[in-house]
């Protein structure tokens, strides 16, 4: 009954959701206190109080009709312009309504754009690893996902191997910084260095090129960390934003795409992912929250808390001799396995009610990703189940499994 297309995402349903249902399962058996699930990017942290204070304004102040009523499939004009006048003042951009299109989340943002731009058999380069849902996503559209594989000394882009993937098939490349699942953030540098070899790529092959930055996790960067803004390096630049992560929402499903003036035939490429938002069936992103983010456009997300998850949870880790580079944004931690199926690893850690995501979900085999987004309280409850699971392996007193 169900169509060919569908049959393999059935059958290889996300490892992620299966982690949070099994999580469910062991709730309920041994309480929830005693489960340690870091399984899903569901953030802990409420959202903030003027999330909830802008919900009451929007209904008390706001013609209903209007709140609730239909609008330009791009959005609410007045929401889009305050996007873009606080990207503008945080950025030194110059976007306006007609660069913002506000979409159900990141994801449907990113559906949009593929739709938009892709041919059959188009190839979309990403580096491993990578947030699996792409190649969902690129699949829609019967576009090809080219990977790069993983550079796991640091796990920043492998460029040079960037360059031997473009071909006349290339249409898109897809980053995402601060990453999922690593947490690294692409400094300026590398941008730049990305941004050279996709003008030489796109000059060699003949047609443009679309750099898609997927960021979610922009305002959670620690250490003074910066997140270039990525159009100010190259012009042929969309980016997927979406709340989330930064104001705790992640299932409003309320976010934006930039498409700025210097893309290539960015006005033709902006009417027709207005109607992509259509007749995908989102038809406008939800209204309510569109105007609850116009009033709360600069509100800053609660970075301390996952900042101390982190600070607490990775030096743990380290300490009990496993391996893993310090994350410097988003709320994620990738650690190597201890033995080479990382599977076996997980099962392990699930005996001791410990939920990790397998790396090869990521495409990243020999990896767990651990979402520390949850209540510090948790990851201290954890940590002598962590401990025990070092010794299973031996690896305590191995502090040489720092990677930073």
């Amino acid at each position: 009954m169900i169509s060919d297309k569908m049959k393999p995402l059935v059958g290889n349903n996300s490892a992620i959701r299966q982690m949070f249902e099994e999580g469910k399962r062991l709730a309920a058996v041994y309480g929830a206190e005693n489960v340690y699930d870091f399984s899903l990017g569901n953030p802990n942290v409420p959202a903030p109080k003027e999330v909830g204070d802008a919900i009451r304004a929007v209904l008390e102040e706001e013609e209903s009709t209007f709140v609730h009523g239909y609008m330009n499939n791009a959005g609410y004009e007045d929401v889009r312009d305050a996007v873009a006048d606080s990207l503008n003042r945080r950025f030194g951009t110059s976007f306006g309504r007609g660069n913002i299109l506000m979409t159900v989340g990141a994801a449907s943002g990113m559906n949009v754009i593929l739709k938009t731009i892709l041919n059959p058999g188009d190839e979309v380069i990403v580096f491993a690893p990578y947030f699996l849902e792409y190649g969902n996503y690129v699949g829609n559209y019967d576009g090809v996902l080219s990977v790069i594989p993983p550079n796991t000394e640091d796990f920043m882009p492998d460029l040079e191997e960037l360059a031997k993937h473009i071909n006349p098939r290339t249409r898109a490349v897809i980053i995402n910084s601060p990453n999922n699942p690593t947490g690294v953030v692409y400094p300026e540098e590398t941008i730049r260095k990305l941004a050279d070899i996709l003008l030489e790529g796109q000059s060699a092959v003949g047609h443009p090129i679309v750099l898609i930055s997927d960021e979610p996790y922009r305002e959670l960067a620690y250490d003074g960390a910066e997140v270039p803004y990525v159009t100010r390096y190259y012009p042929n630049t969309v980016v997927c934003y979406s709340y989330s992560k930064s104001l705790s929402l992640p299932g409003e499903r309320i976010g934006y795409l930039v498409i700025p003036d210097e893309l290539e035939q960015s006005g033709e490429v902006f009417a027709a992912a207005s109607i992509a938002n259509r007749v995908l069936g989102s038809v406008n992103a939800p209204s309510l929250m569109q105007r609850v983010i116009r009033r709360c456009v600069d509100v800053q997300a609660n970075v301390g808390a996952y900042e101390r998850n982190r600070d607490l949870l990775y030096p743990a880790l380290i300490k009990y001799g496993f391996s893993c580079i310090r994350p410097q944004g988003a709320f994620y931690l990738f650690v190597k396995s201890p033995v080479q199926d990382e599977s076996a690893f997980v099962n392990v850690c699930r005996e001791h009610r410990i939920l990790v995501v397998p790396g090869s979900s990521f495409a990243c085999p020999g990896y767990v990703r651990i979402s520390y987004c949850v209540s510090y309280e948790q990851i201290q409850r954890s940590l002598p189940e962590f401990e025990k699971v070092a010794r299973i392996y031996g690896l305590l007193g191995k502090e040489s499994g720092r990677q930073d």
